[in-house]
């Protein structure tokens, strides 16, 4: 399988998180390496202030790359305002480090133009994305839901793993 993009989408405290962590744990545990990425409109510093990689980002390096015995990071400023720039070509800065993956699941980032699958659960109390957004190709729970798009159990995780892994086959040629 060629490593695909998919993204978890959905409403805030609808269970994004919770469900990519439940994806994650049965896909590595089937043998799958599943990268993932947190998407986020807001803005937060990754680096830690007064730390010697955040000084050397201060002090105008273009990237900063941290290695550690039991982890490792690299940080890069983004360039202007995300929803001015191309933000599909944000993932790709990406490829290279996910290469060895199977899957990479992004939570979040409903307006990517890349594969989109929504949780949704009735106590939100707000409206699936999917009535609005029809690019959206499965909406994933288990409470009540009437519209025109495909409706996945949200309880079964393997049955919605084997989907999504052929939902990436299907979309990456």
């Amino acid at each position: 399988m060629r490593r695909r993009r998919i993204h978890i989408v959905g409403r805030k405290n609808s269970g994004k998180t919770t469900l990519v962590v439940d994806l994650v744990r049965h896909l590595a545990a089937m043998g799958f390496r599943v990268a993932t990425i947190k998407h986020t409109h807001h803005r937060h510093e990754l680096d830690v202030p007064g730390k010697d990689s955040f000084r050397h980002r201060e002090a105008g390096a273009t990237a900063v790359g941290i290695l550690s015995p039991a982890m490792n990071a690299v940080f890069w400023p983004t360039e202007g305002d995300e929803d001015s720039s191309a933000p599909q070509d944000r993932y790709e800065t990406f490829a290279a480090l996910f290469d060895d993956c199977d899957l990479i699941l992004v939570e979040g980032d409903s307006r990517t133009d890349a594969i989109k699958v929504e949780v949704w659960h009735e106590a939100v109390s707000s409206p699936p994305l999917a009535l609005e957004d029809t690019s959206i190709q499965a909406v994933v729970t288990d409470s009540p839901i009437a519209g025109s798009f495909t409706v996945w159990p949200r309880r079964d995780i393997p049955a919605l793993a084997e989907r999504l892994l052929r939902l990436a086959q299907q979309e990456g040629g």
